[in-house]
């Protein structure tokens, strides 16, 4: 029985870093996961203290995500308004600029709507589209960073959770 949970449990982190690449919230599923895995276990496969590290991953990955390109843009000299328009933007795109592709779509689509965000922002403050243009730029990479950065957290958490999980499971054996 011990094997049929921990190949739930790998597939499960498999499809949570699967859900991360396409801007879904999948460290909070790997998360989720590791605390059912752990509860299974009388909460001795993985440790309260892990499944904590787990959690504050899952934070840091959803803050990396969706603050990146509200950061860059604020760093090059954007309007507060442009930052806010990004992440906005962002959001709004992954939506309605989706392309009809297998997993790039959707962040294709984030990366176009943070670029149109940050210019509509940055065009209400000032009447300089170059200088828009620029920050629309400069958003669209903070926010594809922002996704490579959520899924470097997703990966990193999905393999401290199998490796921990596969050591109690050979523990135990």
């Amino acid at each position: 029985m011990e094997l049929l949970w921990l190949t739930g449990l790998v597939v499960a982190c498999l499809a949570g870093v699967l859900l991360a690449v396409v801007q879904l919230p999948g460290t909070w599923l790997i998360l989720a996961v590791a605390i059912a895995y752990s509860w299974l276990g009388d909460w001795d496969r993985l440790t309260p203290t892990v499944l904590c590290v787990l959690a504050g991953m899952a934070v840091i990955g959803e803050l990396v995500e969706f603050a990146a390109s509200a950061l860059v843009v604020r760093r090059a000299g954007a309007s507060r308004r442009a930052s806010w328009y990004a992440l906005g933007g962002g959001f709004i795109g992954m939506f309605v600029f989706s392309l009809p592709l297998p997993v790039i779509g959707t962040v294709a689509g984030g990366v176009i709507g943070c670029f149109v965000g940050a210019v509509i922002g940055e065009m209400t403050v000032r009447d300089d589209m170059m200088g828009a243009a620029r920050v629309g730029l400069l958003a669209a990479a903070g926010r594809a960073l922002g996704t490579v950065g959520k899924l470097l957290v997703a990966v990193a958490m999905a393999a401290l959770c199998i490796a921990l999980a596969v050591a109690s499971a050979l523990a135990v054996e």
